[in-house]
């Protein structure tokens, strides 16, 4: 019997570990199906069929009215909504991956600030959006912080793998000529990691329009609330606008998000 036979023969046998994990995950699957309800409701195929009808005869003079009431406006506002709250998120989390890295301070402080991290991500956007509509009221300010807040868990998240992956022999020559660690992160640490940071901060500004879309159903600016206004009134040629709108915008920006993190990742 050759070496590689008896090495093969001495190999543990865990066929019964992935089959037990295969039954596991079939279990999950059915007890999923069968708590959910798949039956649809009375009217939602013609609900289905009247958007897709509005999808294909928009009201076109909605669709150009340049009013604040029109879809250009509505969109302009998502887009800054989802801007402004992506620039909040992305400075806040800048300092807070710093001290959630555990190559760059002690590990119990890292891992503190890992807590907060996940508890900011525990919660979603939407609730978010509640709760800051109670303090500053409807409107565009409560979708700027809401997404601002959500942003900093994501990003600081991927910040600190960045970080992480970073070569620490920088760090230590640095640290060898006696700089601080201000010094080592201001000119050793933030040059590499620009290009990558601006990288993820245009990745999250690609999901973060997709959240304002959603946050107006709340009351905090945009598009959602005209949109969900439209569905209930039974308005569907504006539904059809309102769709229309943002699946364009939303597709330019994200082309543009695309050739934007290629371009600086590539340098």
């Amino acid at each position: 019997m050759t070496t590689v036979e008896r090495q093969l023969l001495a190999a543990p046998r865990t066929y019964r570990y992935y089959l037990f994990l295969l039954a596991f995950v079939f279990a999950l699957i059915a007890w999923s199906v069968a708590e959910m309800s798949l039956r649809l409701d009375s009217n939602g195929m013609k609900i289905a069929f009247n958007i897709v009808g509005g999808l294909l005869d928009p009201d076109w003079k909605f669709l150009f009215d340049f009013t604040q009431s029109g879809v250009l406006y509505l969109l302009w506002e998502t887009m800054a909504i989802a801007l402004l709250g992506t620039l909040v998120g992305a400075v806040a989390a800048v300092p807070l991956s710093f001290l959630a890295a555990s190559n760059i301070v002690p590990k119990p402080l890292a891992w503190m600030t890992r807590l907060l991290l996940i508890f900011i991500r525990t919660i979603p956007a939407l609730v978010y959006g509640l709760m800051f509509i109670r303090v500053t009221g409807p409107g565009p300010f409560a979708g700027v912080l809401t997404i601002g807040i959500t942003s900093i868990g994501m990003l600081a998240k991927l910040y600190v793998d960045a970080i992480e992956e970073l070569d620490v022999k920088v760090l230590e020559s640095m640290t060898s000529i006696g700089c601080t660690t201000f010094e080592k992160i201001r000119f050793g640490l933030i040059p590499q990691l620009l290009s990558i940071f601006l990288s993820i901060m245009i990745y999250r500004f690609d999901m973060n329009m997709r959240e304002a879309s959603i946050l107006g159903l709340v009351g905090a600016g945009g598009v959602g609330a005209p949109l969900i206004f439209a569905m209930q009134g039974y308005r569907w040629q504006q539904v059809g606008s309102l769709l229309i709108g943002l699946i364009i915008l939303i597709l330019v920006i994200e082309l543009m998000s695309n050739k934007l993190r290629a371009k600086i990742v590539n340098g």
